[in-house]
């Protein structure tokens, strides 16, 4: 089958009989055409199916029409939502987007980054990310960016903060009020920055209440489902007695109840269930999964919308988005 032939801008000049540069002003709009020759080019146009070069259009006014977005793990539903409320805001502006995955790797986020400098994209949205602040700056310095997931010194307007020590610290004092005295923790990686908020988020509400944390009941996960399982293994090894376990994400909580599920404790009757980040199947759970988190997609728009008025010079208020609990099943009150 013979490919179709990609019309150009000198087929519609040929077949209007103009020069190309007035076809460019018809299509860029950039000088005054004669009316008549105006509308004779837009009706070629549109006879011939012509579709301009973006890129190409958007190289010579000095932009590349392209947003970069680095995320962290883009099979994380929790930044799958992010991601969709980027491209929701997006999708009409005349921008288009570029994503990369860090994998909680500093040196793969650094080399991702300087990627998109090099394609000359007109702004970026980070999320999180384990990249040290003097990075993330060095690259602000050279174009417009949104960060999501932390704050940064001198940028405050562009960053979007999550706090995750607050967000762990309700969490755990839910099983705390629910009399829970004896509570195992499930970390994330260790390494990153969100890890190491919500652990201490944990630790806070324990001491709140009164209760010295025991290291046998704090095990290392890695944020996926597989860790959740492993990391209940190594709980009932360990023989320590606990009445809850909180996990530092959803796909670690959905991991430890197949665990106990797998060993015939039930949940919540036995033990109760806490995740974080609210993943949006946490709800059609069994039972339903207690968890805490944001609302992640209208993060994602006002992400979007942030470095959006950025690129067009316009003034724009960041919103601020607090964690939010939301209480369903898994949790009984402890016996």
């Amino acid at each position: 089958m013979e490919s179709r032939k990609k019309i150009t801008i000198q087929d519609i000049a040929e077949k209007a009989n103009v020069s190309i540069s007035t076809v460019s002003r018809v299509v860029n709009n950039t000088a005054p055409v004669a009316e008549e020759t105006r509308r004779q080019v837009l009706a070629i146009i549109d006879e011939m199916g012509y579709r301009p070069n973006m890129f190409a259009q958007g190289l010579a006014g000095g932009q590349s029409m392209m947003i970069g977005v680095l995320t962290q793990f883009i099979s994380s539903p929790l930044y799958d939502h992010i991601l969709r409320g980027i491209n929701d805001e997006i999708q009409g502006s005349g921008y288009s987007t570029i994503f990369a995955d860090g994998y909680w790797n500093s040196q793969k986020e650094e080399a991702a980054l300087e990627a998109f400098v090099e394609r000359r994209v007109d702004g970026l949205i980070v999320l999180a990310g384990n990249l040290s602040d003097a990075a993330l700056l060095r690259i602000h310095d050279q174009l417009p960016m949104v960060v999501v997931g932390r704050k940064l010194p001198s940028m405050e307007q562009d960053s979007i903060p999550l706090d995750n020590f607050e967000a762990s610290r309700m969490a755990a004092r839910y099983l705390t009020d629910a009399g829970h005295r004896r509570i195992a923790y499930i970390t994330g990686v260790p390494s990153h920055q969100d890890s190491f908020d919500r652990r201490l988020g944990y630790l806070r509400a324990l001491a709140e209440a009164g209760l010295e944390p025991d290291p046998e009941l704090i095990i290392e996960g890695d944020f996926t489902e597989a860790s959740g399982i492993l990391a209940v293994e190594m709980l009932l090894v360990r023989g320590r007695n606990f009445s809850a376990i909180m996990a530092g994400n959803d796909q670690m909580a959905y991991g430890a109840r197949l665990a106990l599920y797998r060993r015939g404790i039930r949940v919540p009757e036995d033990i109760s269930l806490v995740g974080f980040d609210d993943q949006p199947h946490s709800a059609y759970q069994t039972p339903p999964l207690t968890s805490v988190g944001w609302p992640a997609i209208e993060i994602g728009e006002a992400a979007a919308q942030a470095l959006l008025s950025r690129l067009k010079d316009k003034p724009y208020q960041m919103p601020s988005f607090q964690p939010r609990l939301y209480v369903r099943e898994s949790v009984a009150r402890a016996r």
